[in-house]
């Protein structure tokens, strides 16, 4: 029975050294003249994602792309909160585009633990510069022929369905995926391994398979299950709670603006735990040496498998707190199961919560749970 003081008090190291951490940390506002840049160089986008990554991570799904239906709902309230030139932070695929679409950030950093993820933004990357509008991206993510009757100002809801009748093309999936594994390469100078190649062309032979009924829940090359997961065409055709529809989709400009940001190399993948000692530090670090603030952290629903580990969420708000933060800054965190505050919503609900707000009530020792947590978000 010795074991458990001796647990006990590696617990309260931990505690004591994570708070320990966030009052020493320097003010977080801006605390530079040195701008942001208009774009990154190759060159420059490679050294961060480079630096800033942590080793692979293990999530026990693909996650090709997010399971989220409803979080487009928090969009028109935040988008009041914020101004220009923010930065923003999240985790996952293609749901990232949708607010980053809404909120225009200066530039945007995703971060997940698996390089899977990493890999999968940077096939990505490569159609969005390669595709002159929706149409185009959509025949290059899909791998099917462009439908004759596809206009570039057609709906989402119309595209989606024109892809859906589309034929899948063995043809034309090994030319997109060669064209994009030579921009990443040669045209970029971005450096992927054997392994690396071989997880992007996974990555697109899940959009291959599933077209756009694929899911969350795609399995290997076998197939995909609807379940209660949403399609891609789902998410992309859904709306906010006042019908407009916001997803990256939804219009030209907001396709032309994630193609903006990716052709300036503002859209930077990295690989990196939410409570690993590098990756949410480096990002902070940098966004303070170009004095730019956090407006958005997108987390999904991390910081519930965080709580599983005695020390996991306290090292994140630790990470957290190194990062440049306002009043502005905001959490958008995807709460569902018994969390959730109104299961009326579907699997899961958005909620927004002030990042200050929550990093005082961790210093003042007011979180000790997951539970309280929510009790912050609204």
């Amino acid at each position: 029975m010795t074991w458990a003081p001796r647990r006990a008090a590696v617990i309260v190291a931990v505690v004591v050294g994570v708070v320990g951490a966030i009052a020493a940390v320097t003010p977080r506002g801006r605390a530079s003249s040195v701008p942001l840049p208009a774009r990154l160089t190759d060159q420059e986008f490679w050294r961060i994602v480079t630096a800033a990554s942590e080793p692979d991570g293990y999530f026990r799904s693909d996650n090709f792309l997010s399971n989220e239906i409803n979080f487009q709902r928090v969009i028109p309230a935040l988008t009041v909160k914020l101004g220009p030139g923010i930065a923003y932070v999240g985790v996952g695929p293609e749901q990232n585009f949708t607010y980053m679409a809404a909120f225009r950030p200066a530039i945007a950093f995703v971060v997940d633990i698996r390089r899977q993820n990493l890999l999968e933004h940077l096939l990505y990357k490569a159609f969005f510069e390669t595709s002159a509008n929706r149409v185009e991206f959509l025949s290059r993510l899909f791998a099917r022929a462009r439908p004759a009757a596809s206009g570039v100002n057609a709906s989402a809801r119309e595209l989606l369905d024109a892809y859906a009748a589309a034929e899948p093309s063995e043809k034309l999936f090994n030319e997109n995926l060669a064209a994009a594994l030579d921009r990443l390469q040669r045209v970029h100078g971005f450096t992927l391994t054997d392994e690396d190649r071989r997880r992007v062309e996974k990555v697109y032979g899940a959009f291959f398979t599933g077209g756009v009924e694929l899911t969350y829940g795609f399995i290997g090359g076998y197939g995909y299950g609807r379940g209660r997961m949403p399609t891609y065409a789902d998410l992309m055709t859904a709306a906010d709670d006042r019908g407009v529809a916001r997803s990256y989709l939804a219009s030209e400009e907001n396709f032309q603006t994630i193609k903006r940001l990716e052709a300036a190399n503002l859209i930077v993948p990295v690989v990196g735990d939410f409570a690993g000692p590098k990756a949410l530090r480096a990002v902070g670090d940098y966004l303070r040496e170009h004095g730019a603030t956090v407006g958005v952290f997108y987390t999904s629903n991390v910081e519930q498998y965080l709580f599983q580990d005695p020390s996991n969420w306290r090292k994140f708000f630790a990470n957290v707190a190194t990062m440049p933060i306002d009043a502005r800054s905001t959490f958008i965190r995807s709460v569902s199961g018994a969390w959730q505050p109104n299961p009326g919503f579907g699997r899961s609900s958005p909620m927004l919560c002030s990042i200050e707000d929550l990093l005082a009530a961790f210093r003042q020792n007011r979180i000790a749970s997951y539970a309280d947590v929510i009790a912050l978000s609204r």
